[in-house]
């Protein structure tokens, strides 16, 4: 998918702002207590995504993460089905305060690559 030079430019800084993870990471990392974010839409949820993930679409991120998770400690992983949405979410979960929040290099296609 092409994206204007407007929006990759934001979600360029949402990566410098915030860290990943590699997916090969994802697995131990949830064994620990991670909590899995998918922030695509739902219907992107329902046709596939990673066992145990919390759906909570983009659009509406920050209106309903304190209800799922009000823990601001929490290690949160962030992804979708790349980079950008992914990385945009961690970094406004950065900005409300959320202390542990990464995003997956690579999102769901990349998980289920290796």
């Amino acid at each position: 998918m092409a994206y204007t030079e407007k929006f990759q430019a934001m979600a360029d800084r949402a990566r410098a702002e915030v860290n990943d993870i590699k997916p090969d990471q994802v697995d131990e990392m949830v064994s620990h207590g991670a909590i899995l974010l998918d922030i695509r839409d739902k219907e992107e949820h329902d046709a596939d995504h990673i066992a145990g993930s919390i759906n909570i679409s983009r659009g509406k991120l920050e209106m309903n993460v304190e209800g799922e998770i009000p823990d601001l400690d929490a290690t949160i992983l962030c992804y979708c089905n790349a980079n950008n949405r992914g990385a945009l979410s961690a970094a406004a979960l950065k900005n409300m305060g959320y202390k542990n929040v990464r995003y997956i290099n690579g999102g769901l296609r990349a998980y289920r690559a290796q």
